[in-house]
């Protein structure tokens, strides 16, 4: 199967790499946005509070053991195949000699669907104002870490591999971190594909990730108070959710992206 030439390749991480840079840009109104949430927690019912705690250790098992939203690769292959006729794609592993032009059409598609699916959910859980939020916030953490976890597929990278799955949580945290949290993420990712790296410092570098359920919720901020109010938070719930799953999609697809580019261009290094 004819794969990019190194030149394409290098003007394809230049792209990745001009998005990574507009990426840390982060508008007033966005940190403003995130204060009520600051505010409510003390105004917080208690069974929301409950919930995000039960979210706290459903992440915890997901870079664990992939808990409850491991996904299925065979639905995601079945796509790309059907994308390219020069090669059978019977794995994952398959996946890695796939040119990057499929990759992308399918991780497009997979942003639209996700993102039509996001709405609705959304919407339905606006319906009922603050108390169908506490269903909408873990909801949407399941839609989103499947998300990333078809996109890891699509690129050639196996998500029940417990070094993806925290790869994962990264690219989650990425979406909702403010300025100075993205360019340490990248900082950290920058090196995620020099072999010994991964295993000690990405376990050290996330001793932390409950921060990222926090984040996570913050980045709703006024957005989501607009949610609260019942029937008129349907519109504020289908349009804030597609947003999110969308801009989740897209930075797993680019991430992903680029360390596919990067594998590759490793591998014009060693033949030469």
């Amino acid at each position: 199967m004819h794969l990019e030439s190194k030149e394409l390749l290098k003007q394809e991480l230049m792209l990745i790499e001009k998005w990574e840079g507009n990426q840390k840009g982060l508008w007033f109104w966005e940190r403003l946005g995130r204060l009520p949430f600051k505010i409510l927690d003390k105004l917080t019912p208690s069974f929301i509070q409950s919930k995000i705690g039960a979210m706290l250790d459903e992440l915890g098992s997901f870079i664990q053991n992939g808990g409850q939203y491991l996904t299925s690769e065979k639905t995601v292959l079945k796509k790309i195949q059907q994308l390219t006729s020069e090669r059978q794609i019977m794995s994952i592993a398959d996946v890695q000699r796939v040119p990057l032009a499929v990759m992308a059409a399918v991780s497009e598609d997979l942003k639209k669907s996700r993102g039509k699916a996001a709405t609705v959910q959304g919407a339905a859980t606006g319906l009922g104002g603050l108390f169908t939020l506490a269903l909408d916030i873990p909801v949407l953490l399941g839609l989103s870490l499947k998300t990333l976890q078809e996109i890891a597929i699509i690129h050639g990278y196996d998500p029940n591999d417990r070094t993806e799955r925290m790869f994962i949580v990264k690219c989650l945290q990425f979406t909702s971190a403010d300025i100075v949290g993205k360019e340490a993420i990248l900082n950290e990712l920058s090196n995620y594909n020099k072999a010994g790296s991964r295993p000690k410092e990405m376990m050290s570098q996330l001793q932390g990730w409950r921060e990222v359920v926090y984040t996570y919720r913050d980045q709703f901020g006024w957005k989501k108070l607009l949610q609260m109010v019942p029937v008129a938070g349907m519109i504020f719930g289908a349009l804030t959710n597609r947003s999110m799953v969308q801009d989740i999609a897209e930075t797993g697809t680019m991430l992903y992206r680029k360390r596919r580019i990067l594998d590759r261009l490793k591998e014009f290094e060693e033949k030469a």
